[in-house]
C-alpha cells in the first residue's frame, strides 16, 4: 500500500463525506513528498480532532509507512474546500 492510498483509506475511514475526500501526492523544492488532503468544510473537525491529535496520529502513521519503504520525509497539508 503506498502513502497516498494509506492516507486516503485513514482520511475516508473518519469523515461523513469519504466521496469529497481528494489526496494527491506533490514534490517540493527540496524532494520532499508532499501529500495534499482535501476534505469538506464540515469534515474539518473530524481530522483534525481535539488539540490536532487525530492529524497528528495520521501523519505519524503515514511517516512510518514511508519510512518502512525508505522514502524521504513526508509532508500532509490538510484543508478543506
Amino acid at each position: 500500500m503506498s502513502i497516498v492510498e494509506l492516507t486516503e483509506f485513514l482520511i475516508k475511514n473518519l469523515v461523513k463525506e469519504p466521496e469529497m475526500v481528494s489526496v494527491k501526492q506533490l514534490a517540493d523544492e527540496n524532494g520532499e513528498s508532499v501529500i495534499q488532503v482535501l476534505v469538506d468544510s464540515e469534515d474539518m473537525g473530524a481530522v483534525i480532532g481535539r488539540k490536532g491529535n487525530i492529524a497528528k496520529a495520521i501523519r505519524t502513521l503515514v511517516q512510518a509507512s514511508a519510512y518502512s519503504t525508505n522514502q524521504k520525509r513526508v509532508r500532509i497539508d490538510i484543508d478543506s474546500f
